[in-house]
C-alpha cells in the first residue's frame, strides 16, 4: 500500500531534487568544460570567452600531442606499477593488521590499538621520513613511493571494524573444523568483508593515482615519473615545449592551452573508469565502519 505524501512532503521532494540537480550540475559541469576544452581546435578555443556547451570546432591535436610526449607514456606506466604494487602491498598488510587488532583475546589488544591510532595525529615528518627511505637505499626507486605508505591507519581502524562485525559463531565452527588463523582469515574473515575490501581498494587507489608529492621529494630520474608528476609539471610549470616541437610561437601558445586540458583528461579518464565496477560496494561497505567502531 503506497503511503500517500502530504502537499508539504511534495513541495519538499520537489525542492529537493532541483537542488540535487543543480548541485550535480556545478559538480559536472567544471568537468565538461575540460573534456570540451580539450577536444576543440586551439585556435577557436583561443578566440572563445565564456562557458562552453561543447567543443568548438571537434579536434583530437591536443590529445596526438599529449601522447608525443615520451613523459607520458612512461609516466603511465610507472603510475600503474605504483598503484598495483601499492594497493596489493596496502590491502595484504591491512588485513593482517585489521584481524589483529579484531581479535578479543589478543593481549594489550587495547593499547597497541592506542598505539596505533597515535600515529593518526603526530607524525615524524618529512626530513626524518626522508633520512629513513635514504638509509633503507629506497630513494629513487618506486620503492619509496610504495613500503613507507604500506598501512594507512584510518582504512586500517575501518578493515578492523568489518572483521569485529563477523560473528564469533563463525570463527569457532571453523575452528572446531581444525582451520587455523590463515584459514579463517582468508576463507571466512576476508568474503564476509569483501564490500569494505572494496571500497578499501578504491581508496588506496585513489591515493596511490593522485599521489605526485612524494615522488617529488624522492624521485630524481624522470624516467620514474608518475603521471600526476609529468601532469603537474605541464599544469602549473606550463612546460609543453616537447609536446608543440615543429610549431610556430602562436600555434604554440594556442595548442598548449589545450594540451592543458587533454593532459588533465588522460590523466583523470582511468581511474573514473574503475569507479562504477566498485560503486555497489562502496555505500555497504562505509557503513560497515561507521556503525560499529
Amino acid at each position: 500500500m503506497e503511503i500517500k505524501q502530504s502537499y508539504g512532503e511534495r513541495i519538499f521532494n520537489y525542492f529537493n531534487i532541483l537542488f540535487m540537480l543543480f548541485a550535480m550540475m556545478l559538480t559536472l559541469y567544471p568537468m565538461l568544460y575540460i573534456l570540451f576544452a580539450s577536444l576543440s581546435k586551439p585556435n577557436d578555443f583561443m578566440m572563445h570567452e565564456g562557458l562552453l556547451y561543447g567543443p568548438i570546432g571537434f579536434s583530437l591535436a591536443s590529445f596526438r600531442a599529449v601522447f608525443k610526449n615520451p613523459n607520458i607514456i612512461s609516466g603511465y606506466g610507472n603510475t600503474i606499477i605504483i598503484v598495483v604494487g601499492g594497493v596489493a602491498l596496502n590491502i595484504f598488510m591491512t588485513i593482517l593488521g585489521a584481524y589483529f587488532l579484531s581479535r578479543k583475546n589478543v593481549m594489550l589488544n587495547k593499547v597497541i590499538t592506542l598505539m596505533i591510532i597515535f600515529t593518526m595525529y603526530f607524525h615524524g615528518g618529512l626530513i626524518p621520513s626522508y633520512l629513513l627511505v635514504k638509509a633503507l637505499h629506497l630513494d629513487n626507486t618506486l620503492l619509496a613511493l610504495i613500503v613507507p605508505g604500506a598501512i594507512n591507519t584510518f582504512n586500517m581502524i575501518i578493515m578492523r571494524t568489518a572483521f569485529a562485525a563477523v560473528p564469533d559463531s563463525m570463527e569457532e565452527s571453523a575452528k572446531l573444523d581444525g582451520a587455523n588463523q590463515f584459514v579463517i582469515l582468508f576463507r571466512i574473515m576476508v568474503p564476509l568483508a569483501l564490500p569494505t575490501l572494496m571500497v578499501l581498494v578504491l581508496y588506496y587507489g585513489v591515493a596511490h593515482w593522485n599521489s605526485w608529492f612524494n615522488a617529488m621529494i624522492y624521485l630524481r630520474k624522470r624516467t620514474l615519473f608518475p603521471l600526476q608528476l609529468i601532469l603537474r609539471e605541464i599544469i602549473i610549470q606550463n612546460d609543453t615545449n616537447s609536446m608543440t616541437t615543429g610549431s610556430s610561437a602562436d600555434d604554440k601558445e594556442m595548442i598548449s592551452e589545450t594540451i592543458k586540458y587533454a593532459v588533465i583528461v588522460v590523466a583523470t579518464l582511468p581511474i573514473l573508469c574503475l569507479y562504477p565496477f566498485l560503486q555497489k560496494y562502496f555505500v555497504k561497505g562505509v557503513m560497515v565502519g561507521a556503525v560499529k567502531g
